[in-house]
């Protein structure tokens, strides 16, 4: 897959934007990179597009801004000399998929069929467009289609929003998700950037879907953590499950029969996606000890150590289940 690819995959959301003032593009950027989310899919239906996808790559490097509503090959030469860094179209044009694969730009063709992935996958691609999305028949669909073509992964488009996205973000199919509803044509007209910056921080907070786990307390041996477990157990009527290094008490509590990682113990982070949440702690300064990353059987990030202690205790990312 195609490195600008991978990069959206650990974004998770694309933000779908209709822009009609190329001077909002640079307010709109900040906006949404103050949110977490440094991406931007400017659609090509209004005469701002390309002005705004200049000024965005020219003065926020760190965005990954691309052109949407892409549907000739001439409009293609026009985003990439603006400085897009990928293709999406709403439909799938094997003039404009084949002019851009033979340049190595990555493009994302519409699809909603069977037929149409075939012809994706024939042109080369392992990504495509799910569009409209909710219309087509959502995720249902997509498992359906997906099965017999197992090299493809999606990304839909097209009735996504706050509500509905989880589903599909948790499924191994989809790369990423594009959505306006945090970017509104209504929202960018208007100039309220911190508007989008609030919905599209919670937009992101909800993709990542972070929440404690269980606390990890450290002991100096078995026998005190036996100790500790019981006293958890008869004082709140927890059940009690022993494994080989612990105790867990209820879902919350885990006593180590060692002095484990840091001064105090541990606390385990769940997330949606151990990956997009290394991504988006590593974009905020956060440093993460890859010595202790540990892959799925799928070879996915499935769990990691961050570097910096808090209060005493280390801290673990670990995949969160439906």
């Amino acid at each position: 897959m195609n490195d600008v690819l991978k990069e959206l995959g650990k974004l998770g959301l694309v933000p779908v934007v209709k822009i009609d003032r190329a001077e909002d593009a640079i307010p709109l950027a900040d906006a949404l990179i103050a949110g977490g989310l440094p991406a931007a899919e400017i659609t090509f239906r209004t005469a701002a597009a390309k002005d705004a996808i200049a000024a965005i790559a020219k003065a926020r490097p760190q965005m990954l801004v691309g052109a949407g509503t892409v549907l000739t090959t001439q409009q293609v030469d026009e985003a990439i000399a603006a400085g897009a860094r990928f293709i999406v179209s709403p439909g799938l044009n094997p003039k404009v998929v084949d002019y851009c694969v033979k340049r190595a730009i990555p493009v994302t063709p519409g699809v909603s069929s069977p037929s149409e992935i075939e012809q994706a996958i024939e042109l080369g691609l392992d990504v495509v467009k799910f569009f409209p999305a909710e219309a087509s028949g959502g995720l249902a669909k997509i498992k359906a289609m997906a099965a017999p073509y197992g090299g493809i992964r999606f990304m839909p488009t097209g009735g996504i929003n706050a509500d509905n996205m989880i589903p599909y973000l948790t499924n191994d199919r989809v790369l990423a998700c594009g959505g306006s509803w945090m970017v509104s044509s209504d929202l960018i007209n208007a100039g309220a950037w911190e508007r989008i910056t609030e919905l599209t921080r919670e937009a992101v907070q909800k993709m990542l879907g972070f929440a404690i786990k269980h606390v990890g307390i450290n002991s100096a041996d078995e026998t005190e953590a036996k100790r500790t477990a019981d006293l958890f157990s008869c004082v709140f009527g927890f059940p009690q499950l022993e494994i080989p290094a612990s105790f867990f008490c209820g879902q919350g509590i885990e006593v180590m029969k060692t002095m484990g990682r840091g001064k105090m113990g541990h606390i385990a982070i769940m997330t949606w996606s151990v990956e997009r949440a290394m991504a988006y702690l590593e974009r905020n300064g956060v440093e993460l000890d890859y010595d202790t990353l540990r892959l799925d059987a799928k070879g996915k990030p499935e769990f990691i150590y961050l570097k910096q202690d808090f209060g005493g205790f280390d801290v673990h990312l670990a995949v969160r289940r439906a």
